[in-house]
């Protein structure tokens, strides 16, 4: 076992391209390979026998936790009975056509249809040209851009990633790319003027946004993009009143809202919807993570009535919509996305992502609120971070160059709990999967204190 352990950590770096990753540093065996091996419930376990308890849900993904059989199982029959058939001109499968009916039951009212995808990102390039047709069909040709937030995440791909606030998306990949914009984030910590209160620098990001549709020219301006809550952009919760006074904006200019719920769809924030938990009135919505717990990859863009019957008249003059993906409604991921919405359901775990949730982010806030170099100890549902600051009086950061926030996440995965450090900031992220108890949010809470305490001192 150990020369097979051994074999694939060479392999991994002679050939594996990993995502996200110092490409140099993992060739060279600075940065070790871990080959995961098997998980259960909260937990993972590599091919050496280690354990971990994973505090993010892979990449907040894993909701349901690891291990069901109910979805196993259902990708399983699904394969044996039909491993695809594509669905195109008007083909379906009793998975991807049950699976439909489920998300719009569960969706936030006056939503219309879904179109499945395979990824967040590819979710919101179907938003992009969906909007964009829209607006050609209404005779609004110049109505095209679109306003996303700095840090703001979206996706990975061309336009995806020019939605993407966030500098490691760009760097040498000549992004953002027109017509995409960036808005303020509403990062209440990292405000501007710190005299504001919540409400005030919620209206402050709101004047910020108006006066960038008024100087592009509001009939140039076709739609905003955001998260519910900023995810890798730091775990960031809306402050009071954000998105009231955003969507009045929109509302002014005739502008479109997207809203990106790759995360927070399906119980993070312990209701169904991000934006039912915010009080957003979304045009699309976009879905993937939650949507099969990363059981099999699947994503959706969430149509509304309005913009359906745009997109139904569009296809009347001018045929069969243009747009389509070979693995679009893939029957074994349709088939996981049913189970996965099901086990969501019988286990009650959007009660639980909002009652255990809030445990967590109460027994942080205590074991570590209050340290000297904590910032600021956030969240809403069951996501929460720790932003680490050299002196919290004077919000004073610490240089990009000591990477604080990635030294407290390894002595983390040491004590054998995963966090992860956000990009831009010594941010230490946790969205474990929404079955976490209540033992286990004190077994990640004890083990985060420890590893800021080795790093920073008590």
């Amino acid at each position: 076992m150990l020369d097979r352990n051994n074999e694939l950590t060479a392999w991994d770096r002679d050939h594996f391209f990993h995502p996200s990753t110092h490409m140099g540093m993992h060739a060279r065996g600075e940065i070790p390979t871990r080959v995961i091996a098997g998980g259960e419930g909260v937990y993972i376990t590599d091919v050496n026998g280690r354990t971990s308890l994973d505090a993010f849900a892979g990449l907040y993904c894993v909701n349901v936790g690891y291990g069901r059989q109910k979805i196993a199982d259902a990708i399983a029959e699904q394969a044996k009975n039909l491993a695809y058939y594509h669905a195109y001109v008007g083909h379906g499968t009793e998975a991807s056509i049950t699976l439909s009916k489920m998300i719009i039951d569960r969706a936030p009212e006056s939503m219309s249809r879904v179109y499945f995808g395979l990824s967040g990102s590819d979710a919101n390039e179907t938003n992009i040209k969906l909007i964009w047709y829209y607006n050609n069909i209404l005779g609004r040709p110049d109505k095209k851009k679109i306003i996303s937030r700095w840090r703001g995440y979206h996706g990975s791909g061309v336009m995806t990633g020019s939605l993407t606030g966030l500098a490691l998306f760009h760097n040498a990949f000549d992004l953002p790319r027109a017509p995409i914009l960036h808005t303020e984030a509403p990062y209440y910590f990292r405000r501007p003027d710190r005299s504001m209160d919540e409400e005030q620098f919620s209206q402050y990001c709101a004047d910020k946004l108006e006066e960038m549709i008024v100087n592009e020219g509001p009939d140039t301006v076709a739609a905003f993009i955001g998260e519910p809550i900023l995810g890798t952009g730091g775990i960031v919760p809306p402050p009071k009143g954000y998105w009231q006074k955003i969507q009045a904006v929109l509302a002014k200019y005739d502008i479109l809202l997207i809203a990106d719920e790759v995360v927070t769809g399906f119980g993070r924030l312990g209701t169904m919807f991000g934006s039912d938990h915010y009080g957003m009135k979304p045009d699309l919505i976009t879905i993937a993570k939650g949507l099969t717990s990363a059981y099999a990859p699947l994503s959706g863009t969430i149509v509304s009535d309005k913009m359906w019957q745009v997109l139904v008249q569009g296809s009347d003059e001018l045929g069969a919509i243009g747009h389509g993906w070979t693995y679009s409604s893939h029957p074994i991921c349709a088939a996981a996305g049913v189970a996965n919405l099901e086990l969501i359901d019988e286990l009650g775990l959007i009660e639980n992502a909002g009652t255990t949730g809030a445990y967590f982010r109460e027994r942080l806030a205590e074991a570590v609120g209050g340290h000297r170099h904590v910032g600021e100890v956030r969240g809403d549902g069951l996501m929460a971070a720790v932003e680490f600051v050299e002196d919290r009086d004077d919000r004073r950061f610490f240089d990009v160059s000591q990477k604080i926030g990635p030294q407290v996440s390894a002595a983390l995965a040491e004590r054998g709990v995963i966090g992860r450090a956000m990009p831009q900031g010594d941010i230490l992220g946790f969205a474990p999967p929404l079955c976490l108890t209540r033992d286990e949010a004190d077994i990640v809470v004890k083990a985060a204190t420890a590893a800021i305490e080795q790093v920073l001192g008590r």
